[in-house]
């Protein structure tokens, strides 16, 4: 494996569609208020709620590291490894998961919902702080 730095531009910003940890979602209008969507290469789940607000959940329980499951009845994260239970938020609802789940950070651009995956941003608990807005 190969890693390459341009000594000729530090710090020159790229366009957010251009990295690959940029994960492109979808279109703003085409993704309904009150909906969850998985996103299973990109590790996370992109949920929109009633208000418009995006939040990218990362889809990794924060008790031991197994993938989780969007249960769209009950309106919740369930993983199955241990039964720990999120809400629709990341938060948690049943242990032994110790905090939220992790969350990615959403970029809007031109009308497109774009998630970084570069980082996940370590979360006790929601805040509303952590919805993005059209």
């Amino acid at each position: 494996m190969a890693i390459t730095f341009n000594m000729f531009s530090p710090g020159k910003r790229k366009n957010a569609a251009n990295s690959s940890f940029i994960k492109t979602a979808g279109l703003v209008d085409d993704i309904v208020p009150g909906t969850v969507l998985p996103f299973k290469n990109g590790q996370f789940y992109l949920a929109r709620y009633a208000d418009g607000g995006f939040l990218a959940l990362s889809l990794i329980c924060t008790h031991l590291g197994c993938s989780i499951s969007w249960d769209g009845q009950k309106e919740q994260f369930v993983c199955p490894c241990h039964a720990s239970v999120f809400d629709d938020k990341g938060n948690v609802l049943s242990p032994p998961a110790p905090r939220a789940l992790d969350a990615y950070k959403v970029i809007i651009e031109d009308g497109v919902v774009m998630v970084d995956t570069s980082h996940k941003i370590r979360r006790k608990r929601f805040e509303k702080s952590d919805l993005v807005y059209a």
